[in-house]
């Protein structure tokens, strides 16, 4: 299974240290950033599943990149944790009403907020089942509808091409030999490896840059696994 991903934005080393920490102890990967600059530049590389952020930041501060986030269409469904020493009831509110899904004040609980990352990653993917749909970064499946987008853009998906897609994102980091998917879609009769290929070829070019993420194994098949 592979790792969730969650990003800490704080400009103080020991307080992200100790996030870190905790956190990699619950199996969780983390990408840290001292600056909202750095952060929101290096989005164009990764997509965190939650983000941890700090508010009195040098340069943008954490409200305005909460901003940002969730008015993005890309990064808006992404949980965001609002940690900061201010405690008043008006920031407080102002964090909640920019879309911050909590809000912990320092000093905290580290185990605390390793509970919180965990409840708000499960009421993301319970929300995301309740809709009928699935989501990987920027890449989102409407299984009601039979409709997949990459960020804001709706993919023109073959049938083949939306269920394969689709056995990626369910199983990621599972890999998949091509007998095995060609059982999956025609019994494993009458078709040959090759055209396992032409399909996921199709589908990696209809993905653009995150095509990448249908990772070929050696001798075998195919895996999904998206880059961060």
């Amino acid at each position: 299974m592979t790792k969730r991903v969650v990003a800490v934005v704080d400009d103080e080393e020991d307080i992200a240290e100790l996030i870190s920490y905790n956190l990699v102890k619950e199996g969780f990967e983390v990408k840290a950033f001292s600056d909202g600059e750095s952060f929101l530049s290096a989005l164009d590389k990764f997509y965190p599943d939650i983000i941890i952020l700090d508010i009195l930041l040098p340069g943008v501060d954490g409200f305005e990149i909460c901003r940002y986030l969730k008015s993005n269409y890309r990064f808006s469904s992404i949980p965001i944790i609002i940690l900061s020493v201010k405690d008043s009831e008006v920031d407080k509110v102002v964090g909640l009403e920019l879309g911050a899904d909590d809000y912990l004040t320092k000093p905290f609980s580290p185990r605390e907020l390793v509970a919180r990352v965990k409840a708000l990653l499960r009421r993301a993917s319970a929300k995301s089942e309740r809709r009928g749909l699935l989501k990987a970064g920027p890449i989102l499946l409407d299984f009601e509808k039979m409709e997949a987008y990459l960020e804001e853009e709706k993919l023109d998906l073959t049938p083949v091409e939306f269920r394969l897609l689709s056995i990626f994102l369910q199983n990621p980091g599972r890999v998949f030999s091509r007998d095995e998917l060609l059982e999956k879609f025609w019994g494993g009769k009458f078709v040959v490896d090759r055209t396992i290929d032409v399909h996921v070829s199709s589908l990696r070019k209809k993905l653009k840059g995150f095509g990448s993420s249908i990772r070929s194994v050696r001798g075998v098949g195919y895996k999904f696994e998206m880059e961060r």
